[in-house]
């Protein structure tokens, strides 16, 4: 009789949290600690439903404005940054303010502002109505230009195509950024970008680690919520990969049914995805007859980011690493 093949994990490495992530989500946890609840959220911190509701847990109040902050209270920015008019209201409404943006979202917002003080135009690349966008695009609106796919590229007019600059949501696919920079630079030819890519190292880098491991395996399992853009973009490099990939919140989201067949299966997460859950669900695939377990390290991550300054001083623990 043939031998039944051993079913396979490949559990991708780097995976979950990156460095900004463990910032945004610690400074939660060390203001609730310095000051106490309630600690006012603006947005989701990070886009990660059990992220969120542990905090809430823990005595953070989400809200989407800042005017749902009373007058003088304590917030807190998410990740993904804001735009200057929210800054101002919140300094109207005195309120005090800790600032979690991800370093390398404020990159782009100053990247903006210098080519805008240029006189350039300013074509982010990026998808509309996320928060990460909002904000980038906030800081210059009357020099902004939003564009998502080549077609929009293809259809878009700016007042001098010879000052004309590109930035990039930091959460996007690296393959379909490429496609729209090239077009962007056959329509522009003089078009400059930014001094170093804007896509953030952790999203590249879990990229390449989906990439790398397609041939082998079956299926592909991103651990992740559905609106977390990077976490997104790993399915879809999954799928453009020819491997069947599916984004699931935690175990409870998987079909046992993408799992007849298949001897192989690749499990990630995305920057904002706990490991305790990426955890939950290599036990579920353990349980589901998937004994073989196997880490794939792509490249080892050691990136360390400040605490902001408005904490520096709340803790002994003046930095970050993952």
């Amino acid at each position: 009789m043939p031998l039944t093949p051993q079913k396979k994990i490949l559990l991708l490495k780097p995976r979950g949290f990156c460095a900004g992530v463990v910032r945004a989500i610690d400074v939660v946890k060390i203001a609730l600690e310095s000051y106490g609840a309630p600690i006012y959220v603006r947005k989701e911190i990070v886009h990660n439903k059990h992220v969120v509701e542990e905090l809430r847990q823990s005595g953070a109040v989400f809200v989407e404005e800042l005017d749902e902050v009373p007058a003088g209270g304590r917030a807190i920015y998410s990740a993904h940054g804001v735009a200057p008019a929210v800054r101002q209201l919140a300094k109207e409404r005195g309120l005090q303010v800790i600032d979690a943006t991800c370093p390398l979202v404020t990159k782009v917002h100053l990247e903006a502002l210098k080519f805008a003080r240029q006189g350039y135009t300013i074509v982010l690349i990026g998808h509309k109505d996320h928060d990460e966008v909002i904000g980038t695009l906030g800081e210059v609106p009357d020099r902004s230009a939003l564009v998502s796919t080549v077609e929009d590229v293809d259809v878009l007019r700016v007042d001098d195509p010879d000052r004309v600059c590109y930035l990039t949501q930091t959460t996007l696919s690296l393959d379909e950024t490429r496609d729209i920079v090239a077009r962007l630079k056959q329509k522009f030819p003089k078009i400059q970008g930014p001094p170093a890519q804007d896509i953030c190292y952790a999203t590249e880098n879990r990229q390449m680690a989906v990439k790398a491991v397609a041939p082998l395996c079956d299926l592909l399992l991103v651990v992740g919520s559905s609106n977390s853009s990077n976490s997104m973009r790993l399915v879809e490099v999954g799928a453009n990969s020819a491997v069947r990939a599916f984004l699931v919140d935690d175990e409870s989201g998987i079909d046992p049914a993408w799992l007849d067949g298949v001897t192989t299966v690749a499990v990630t997460a995305g920057a904002s995805a706990p490991e305790v859950l990426v955890q939950r669900l290599v036990q579920f695939l353990r349980d589901s007859g998937f004994q073989d377990l196997e880490e794939v390290e792509l490249i080892e991550e050691d990136v360390r980011f400040a605490l902001p300054p408005e904490l520096a001083n709340a803790s002994r623990l003046t930095t970050i690493s993952v």
